[in-house]
């Protein structure tokens, strides 16, 4: 496997196994959603809120949704990362997808407004 960087002035090209940079993405993928879940959880236990936390992989979009169904979930809650017209068209939206597949009503959290405007 190549991994090849390209900054504009000069490229990279660093030359792994292929297996080595796939265990090596998992691990990092592990440790944060371990992270994300510590965090998550000591919220809803500072705000005696029952929840129950469960990582999945695979298409975020498809899985979420997924998820509500599977969990007979009352509100799907999601967020928005406030990407502009163009690159929420490239990139699509999670939340878009969400609010037009998932079976419960969908609650969109827009990222605060910056104080910097």
């Amino acid at each position: 496997m190549f991994l090849i960087i390209h900054d504009g002035r000069r490229t990279v090209i660093f030359a792994t196994p292929a297996a080595a940079v796939i265990d090596s993405v998992k691990k990092a993928q592990e440790e944060s959603a371990s992270e994300v879940i510590s965090r998550a959880t000591k919220l809803c236990e500072q705000h005696m809120i029952k929840a129950e936390m469960m990582v999945i992989s695979g298409n975020p979009k498809e899985m979420i949704v997924d998820a509500s169904e599977d969990n007979n979930a009352d509100l799907l809650v999601v967020g928005s990362r406030g990407l502009g017209q163009i690159k929420r068209a490239f990139l699509g939206s999670v939340s878009d997808y969400c609010v037009h597949h998932a079976k419960c009503p969908v609650l969109i959290v827009r990222p605060p407004k910056s104080s910097h405007k």
